[in-house]
């Protein structure tokens, strides 16, 4: 509480209007206020000095003149704004609520509990990724290796103990962290056209921006940047290339790779494609010295053709 509503209420206190809720605070302000608690024995000591004196009622003429003075007063004063109003209710409402614990506990408790069975809601309805479904196969499972060789003594019994490799399947979205993990394992499979899939279906999903930014997408542009510059399958470094693309302009490790695809990549397809990625940034230096040098020294005179084409055409934009 302030001084200043501290004072209005030591006037009410001492002609005994202060409202019960209203005198703990009042107690509370006048402990730590010795201005207020002063002004208190005050209003105290000069009624009890009026007790002492008879009291003069007023005359009725008297009354009714002061009575229509204040009437005059109060008609003179212009009318509070909204913003006044608001104040003033908001500041009586927070008042009953200080006054009130039982009810300020309780609007606390609802706001807790509202806010509880919002959260709950939205997690319920949030949408989520269907769960992938896994298909095995146990009757087809190879031999992968003998675990333990264990003879019956005595006997003609041998317990053999193998593992055996099983099959699966797995169906699910792009979405799902257990089949991009796949298929960044698919990646570095023994089979050609397994390579070739897993490759195409994760470039392109780098390519459109699906699910390719965050914490995934490192892991992604790592594995593009080896299988073009590793992998023997021109397809599959093609794929590759084609999943680079959105990061060639941001990424100087992507630039270099596309540039040494340039020099000596052994499929013309890959090099042609990395000169038409590498036209948006050849104002870079490193890209115009690697173009002049394939332009001019290339054993392939396609090859040199378009890197001359390429360097041309930058020449007449600049």
């Amino acid at each position: 509480m302030k001084c200043e509503k501290a004072q209005q209420n030591i006037v009410l206190v001492t002609y005994g209007e202060l409202p019960d809720e209203q005198m703990a605070s009042l107690e509370e302000h006048l402990a730590g206020c010795e201005a207020c608690s002063g002004e208190l024995k005050a209003q105290l000591a000069m009624h009890e000095a009026l007790a002492c004196h008879p009291m003069v009622d007023p005359s009725p003429n008297l009354l009714a003149s002061a009575r229509m003075q204040l009437d005059e007063a109060l008609d003179m004063i212009p009318p509070h704004g909204f913003l006044t109003r608001l104040r003033s209710n908001l500041f009586g409402w927070l008042g009953h609520i200080q006054g009130a614990p039982a009810l300020m506990t309780l609007l606390v408790g609802v706001g807790f509990l509202a806010g509880i069975f919002t959260n709950r809601y939205q997690v319920a309805h949030q949408p989520r990724l269907p769960s992938p479904v896994v298909l095995s196969n146990t009757t087809n499972g190879t031999i992968a290796n003998v675990s333990g060789i264990v003879r019956t003594p005595n006997s003609q019994i041998v317990q053999v103990n193998y593992n055996r490799v099983v099959p699966e399947t797995v169906q699910g979205s792009f979405d799902d962290p257990q089949i991009r993990k796949l298929l960044l394992i698919g990646m570095n499979a023994a089979n050609n056209g397994v390579r070739t899939d897993s490759v195409a279906l994760l470039a392109n999903e780098c390519r459109v921006g699906h699910q390719c930014v965050g914490g995934q997408d490192g892991g992604i542009r790592s594995a593009l940047l080896v299988s073009l510059r590793y992998d023997k399958s021109a397809a599959v470094r093609m794929n590759a290339l084609e999943g680079l693309q959105p990061y060639v302009a941001q990424d100087q490790r992507v630039r270099d790779a596309v540039l040494e695809s340039l020099m000596h990549d052994s499929s013309p397809d890959v090099r042609t494609r990395a000169i038409s990625l590498l036209q948006p940034v050849e104002s870079d230096s490193s890209v115009r010295q690697v173009m002049r040098t394939v332009s001019t020294t290339d054993v392939n005179p396609y090859i040199r053709t378009v890197s001359t084409h390429a360097l041309a055409g930058t020449a007449d934009i600049q």
